[in-house]
Order: structure tokens, then C-alpha cells, then sequence
């Protein structure tokens, strides 16, 4: 009987394959006896039961950091609904307002209200106290690990203990003790400072950006420094950003791009002084070539009021340069590429060099500006000789910005062309689909894809044309097809017929301009289609939402950012401010927590000294989406779902060590 059981023992082995050995035996390497499996079990199975941490949505920033800086701090109102939480009608609304205030921009507003004061002490000592309260309420719904894992530093164990405050005599006397000597060793606004940020951080659980985060405003290099600081953010790249992706690595159309638009919002220091990218030598090169033409068409939009005549002169020059070279670029490209099927953006080849006019979709028009002193009439994509050395030598510029390309790696590192999470499809523009509703096919490479095949392949391809180009590989096919991201009818992140640059700049018949859009844009109101474009994701549809920008919501006009039955949001409202004459509105913004799914319309944001000294915020309307039964918990998120297979791995080494088939150590 005895030799049985041993038998029996030694056969129990079969119930782990080798693969699950191999894994257990490195699981036992974090939780090494029964004990420790059992303690992380326990743990695991306690944060299934929390909260859901609270998830923020942001689109099309367009470098405007101001806005965007505003609306990350004040989390679009959870900053304010958190006070109001707290202090329900303890707190007047100014006194509220001011607290708010103070942590959205805890240095700058701890100045403007101490030089207004002569004896402080009170002031900190009430402001102390009801920071730690709002502090206390912003972590209750982690568990103290995660909590601590967010302390600043220089305040950890101060914080920590203040927020695990017991109601007791002896413990309110401890606790007022610590605050009293935090100010008389004169530390308040150091501390103040740091349990700000510390409630910020704790508000936002996780931040999406859905796209565009560069061109037209002056400072996306501050957003992107603003998002590598972030303790928690995942970005689903717009056509913009793949834009400035293609130039850090080099691709020349791509630079082109960059440098006319830059140029075109009067936003050169952007390059210059935030890059470090060399821009003297095209300057140089335009000035030369352009020295007596006007370039009419390409006066900047949106001058900064200091921008002298010669300079909006030289913005022009070097607009229309990079225009050209751009257009040069894209037609010798399309030639390359005939399964784009964009013919139509061979432009240049239209045109009637005896009268200056060119045909468009079978109708002649006259050139608005037809003085193209570069362009071969017998060869019209070849770039000349000072056009070739001045864009080889801006390539060499980008792809060597070390500031740039850490930027660009983040990106990359943290971005992708869609992502699915928490029930939710984020991406930046459109699923290509084709006029009857059914996903549009693309010919890549000689393999015809669509839907969530399409866009995967497209995130592979926008990965190996950064590192192959960099890498001086066989990476040009990769080269080009960023490019087609940035344009292409059928791409994701444009999905629009054409991009009418040229036609904006020389055919003064705005017909030309119009960009018909894909049959997405014609079908987001129809719920059927959404539910299929979920379903393709591999989301269930009666549960999930599509969450997208590109296309401003035209609220002037009518038009609602809630779509398909509340399927579908469409959270680009014009945070760009060339945007908002059309919008009416600053932006949309989205807040998903463990009770709601809400949305917030923001006014135009006037500056960040009104914000400080008038304590004025945008968050104009707030509406809520849906409405949760019950409190959505961690185990019914995507974290959950990993929890739970963690706690199901740890089961398994549970029975390997009672059975003997793994060794505990220690």
C-alpha cells in the first residue's frame, strides 16, 4: 500500500506540462513557500474588490500646452468634483475655488495669495490640514502599496502618516504636531508643493491621448516633456505625429511636411530653439531662390504679434520652398507606389506651363502663384541640385536632435495605432470602410488587409521604417508608407480622399479644396456599423465604446460629440485654436470612473495668469454618458483579467508545493 501511495505521488507531475514547470518554477522565485503564494493570493484577490482607477481621454492637443496643461491638471473637473466631495457646503464656493487653484498650480498660486498676506501661519495651517483631507479621499480607493508607490519623496513618511490618520485624542494631537512643525521649521510651502501634485497624480489613474499631439500650436515640445513625466500614459498616434515620426527618422517627404506647416503657423522657434534643428542653410537656400517673389499664397497663418514684416516675408519663402520640394517628393513617390491608387496627387504634370494654369478632375484653372523657378518642365519630381543638398541636409538635422528623437522614441515606446482598454476602441481617426459599410481592403505589399489586420500592419510598418531608415537598412517601401499614413485615402489616421495642400495654396476655387472623407465619417451614426467595427476588435458590442478625434466636432452647428446610440464619442472640439471659430468650443475631453462615463466641454482657456489670479476654469459643461448599476471594480477591468490569472497561477504553485512536486525555500 505504502509503495502505491509513493507511486501515486511521484505520477502527480502529470498534471503540470513541462512548459507549466518551467513557468511555476519561476513564480517560485518571487513567492518562494506556501506562505508567501497564500499572502499573494489574499492581496490579489482584496484589489479585485477596490475601485477602478479613473481613466481621462484627450485628443488633437496640436501644441497647445497651455490648454492641454490646464485641462491634465484640473483632470477636467475631477479636481473640483473631489473638493465638493469632501467639503460638500463646509467650504463657500470662492474657498473651494481657491483650493482648487491651488492644486492645479501650487507654486504660482502659493505666491499670488502669501504676498497678499503678512502673518501666514493661519492660512497654512487651515490649508494643511484641508489639502490632507482631499489627499485622504483621493487614496482611498488604492490599496496603501500603490499609494506609497506615489508619495513625493521628500515627504513620504510625513504623508503617510497623516493620510492613515486614526480618530483619536492622543492621535489628533500627534497629528496636529506634525503640521504645527512643518510650518514653524518653515517647510508649509514646500509641503503644500508636494501633496498637490501627489493628489493630481492620485485623481488620474491613467491618461490616453488619442492623437496629435504636434503641429499648429507653438509648443508640443512642452507636451511631449509634460507626457514623459506622466506616472501612467498611453498615446494612439494621429497623422500629425506619424508626420513628425517619418521626419526624426530621416524620411525626406516627411521633413518636407514638417517644415512647411512649422513654417506655415509662424512656429519656426518649435525647430530652432526647442530641436535644435539647423534651419540657416534652408533659409539661406529659399532667400536665394525666392529673393523677389512675394509668395502670396503662403503668407503664415496666426503671426505672433512680435513677427516682424521681413520675417513673415521669410516664413513665406521658406513655405513655399518646402511646398514644392514636398510636392516634388509625393509624386515621384505615388509613381512608386501605383496599388495607392493616387494618381490624382501627381499635380504637377497637369500643369500648362505656356498660360500658368492646370487641370483638376477635368476642369482648367489658373495658377494663383505660377513662378516655380525649380521645377524642370521636362522632369517635374526631381528635386535640383540646392533643393536635394538643403533637404539632405534637414534630414541630417532631425534625425540628429537629440531632444527629438527622445521624443519620437516615447512615442513609439508608448504609442500605438490603436489600443483596446477597459471595453473601450481608442483610436485617432477612422477603420477605412467602404461605401456599403464593409471594411475597406488595402493592398500592402502584395497582401490585401483590412480592419484590425490593416491597422496592426500598419503599426509593425511605422515601427520598422523608424529603425530601418535610422539604420541606413532596405527600409524605403517602410519609408514611403509612413508617408501614406500622413495622406493616404485609406489610412487610418487620415482617411480622406486627398490632402488638398496643393490646391489650397495655388487654385483660389475652393471646390478644389474640399477633402471627401471615407465612408466611416458616413457611418458613425449607425449603430450596426459600430457594433461590427467592435466586434472586429474583438470587444463585445453591447458593452463597449469607439473613442476617437481628427475631425472636429462642429458644435456651432449643431453637432453632437455622442454618436451611434452612445457607441461612438468624437472628442476632438478644437483644443487647436485655428479650430475653434469652426467649433464654437476649446475641446472635449473624457472622464471614465468607477461610477460613470462622463464628458466634459471646454470653453476657449483664456491664460494661465487668469487661472492663478482670477481662478477662472474651463470646464464649461459636464454631462454624463452612462451610469454604472453598480461600482465598477478592478475585477471587471483588463487589470482585473490579468489579477485573476495571476491568482490562478499562484493556485497552481500552491498545489506543486503541497504536493511536493516543487520545493519550498527556506
Amino acid at each position: 500500500m505504502f509503495a502505491k501511495d509513493i507511486y501515486n505521488s511521484t505520477n502527480d507531475n502529470n498534471e503540470f506540462s513541462k512548459d507549466e514547470l518551467k513557468f511555476l518554477r519561476l513564480l517560485a522565485e518571487k513567492s518562494p513557500t506556501i506562505q508567501a503564494a497564500s499572502s499573494e493570493i489574499i492581496n490579489l484577490e482584496a484589489i479585485l474588490s477596490l475601485p477602478k482607477g479613473t481613466e481621462h481621454f484627450l485628443t488633437d492637443i496640436h501644441g497647445e500646452y497651455e490648454t492641454f496643461s490646464h485641462v491634465l491638471r484640473n483632470a477636467s473637473g475631477v479636481v473640483r468634483h473631489k473638493i465638493d466631495e469632501v467639503f460638500g457646503k463646509i467650504l463657500s464656493k470662492k474657498e473651494k475655488m481657491q483650493m482648487a487653484t491651488l492644486i492645479y498650480y501650487p507654486e504660482e498660486k502659493l505666491e499670488h495669495v502669501l504676498r497678499q498676506k503678512s502673518d501666514p501661519e493661519d492660512w497654512y495651517s487651515i490649508t494643511l490640514r484641508r489639502l490632507v483631507e482631499v489627499a485622504r479621499a483621493a487614496a482611498e480607493k488604492y490599496t496603501r502599496s500603490k499609494v506609497r508607490k506615489a508619495l513625493p519623496p521628500d515627504f513620504a513618511y510625513i504623508i503617510d502618516e497623516l493620510l492613515n490618520e486614526a480618530h483619536s485624542k492622543k492621535k489628533e494631537d500627534y497629528y496636529d504636531g506634525i503640521i504645527r512643525t512643518i510650518i514653524e521649521i518653515d517647510r508649509a510651502r514646500e509641503f503644500i508643493i508636494a501633496i498637490s501634485n501627489f493628489i493630481q497624480r492620485l485623481l488620474i489613474d491613467r491618461l490616453h491621448i488619442i492623437g496629435d499631439i504636434y503641429d499648429r500650436g507653438p509648443y508640443p515640445e512642452k507636451v511631449m516633456d509634460t507626457l514623459m513625466a506622466h506616472h501612467s500614459v498611453d498615446i494612439q498616434w494621429g497623422n500629425h505625429d506619424i508626420l513628425w515620426m517619418g521626419a526624426a527618422a530621416g524620411i525626406p517627404v516627411c521633413v518636407a511636411a514638417v517644415i512647411r506647416i512649422t513654417a506655415r503657423y509662424d512656429n519656426l522657434d518649435t525647430l530652432e530653439d526647442a530641436y535644435g534643428i539647423n534651419m540657416l542653410p534652408f533659409a539661406t537656400f529659399t532667400m536665394n531662390t525666392y529673393n523677389k517673389d512675394n509668395c502670396k499664397p503662403f503668407i503664415p497663418k496666426g503671426v505672433k504679434s512680435d513677427t516682424g514684416k521681413q520675417n513673415i516675408k521669410l516664413l513665406s519663402q521658406i513655405q513655399k520652398a518646402a511646398a514644392i520640394i514636398e510636392t516634388k517628393l509625393e509624386g515621384a513617390l505615388v509613381s512608386r507606389h501605383p496599388e495607392f491608387e493616387m494618381d490624382h496627387r501627381r499635380v504637377l504634370e497637369k500643369i500648362n506651363w505656356n498660360n500658368g494654369s492646370i487641370e483638376i478632375d477635368g476642369k482648367t484653372h489658373k495658377l494663383l502663384d505660377s513662378h516655380l523657378p525649380t521645377i524642370d518642365k521636362d522632369n517635374v519630381y526631381a528635386l535640383n541640385k540646392e533643393e536635394q543638398e538643403a533637404i539632405d541636409r534637414l534630414c541630417f538635422s532631425f534625425q540628429n536632435s537629440e531632444k527629438l528623437q527622445r521624443h519620437i522614441k516615447f512615442l513609439y515606446a508608448n504609442g500605438s495605432m490603436f489600443l483596446t482598454h477597459n471595453s473601450n476602441l481608442l483610436f485617432h481617426g477612422c477603420i477605412p470602410l467602404k461605401k456599403d459599410g464593409s471594411f475597406q481592403e488595402l493592398n500592402i505589399q502584395g497582401n490585401l488587409l483590412k480592419g484590425k489586420e490593416l491597422c496592426h500592419t500598419f503599426d509593425l510598418i511605422a515601427r520598422k521604417a523608424f529603425v530601418g531608415h535610422k539604420e541606413k537598412t532596405k527600409a524605403k517601401p517602410f519609408a514611403d508608407y509612413m508617408w501614406y499614413l500622413w495622406s493616404g485615402p485609406n489610412s487610418p489616421l487620415f482617411g480622406k480622399q486627398k490632402m488638398a495642400t496643393f490646391e489650397r495654396y495655388f487654385i483660389a476655387d475652393k471646390t478644389t479644396h474640399k477633402e471627401e472623407r471615407n465612408s466611416y465619417y458616413n457611418y458613425r451614426d449607425n449603430e450596426k456599423i459600430i457594433e461590427l467595427i467592435l466586434e472586429e476588435f474583438g470587444l463585445n458590442p453591447k458593452k463597449s465604446h469607439i473613442i476617437n478625434g481628427h475631425v472636429p466636432v462642429k458644435v456651432a452647428k449643431g453637432e453632437s460629440p455622442i454618436k451611434a446610440n452612445g457607441k461612438l464619442f468624437v472628442i476632438d472640439g478644437g483644443m487647436s485654436k485655428p479650430y475653434q471659430k469652426v467649433t464654437g468650443i476649446a475641446g472635449y475631453t473624457l472622464i471614465y470612473n468607477s461610477y460613470s462615463l462622463a464628458i466634459s466641454e471646454h470653453a476657449p482657456f483664456k491664460s494661465r495668469q487668469s487661472a492663478i489670479e482670477e481662478e477662472i476654469d474651463i470646464v464649461s459643461v459636464h454631462s454624463m454618458i452612462e451610469h454604472a448599476r453598480n461600482r465598477i471594480n478592478v475585477g471587471d477591468t483588463d487589470v482585473g483579467v490579468h489579477i485573476k490569472q495571476q491568482i490562478a497561477d499562484l493556485k497552481k504553485l500552491l498545489v506543486a508545493y503541497r504536493k511536493g512536486i516543487i520545493k519550498m525555500k527556506g
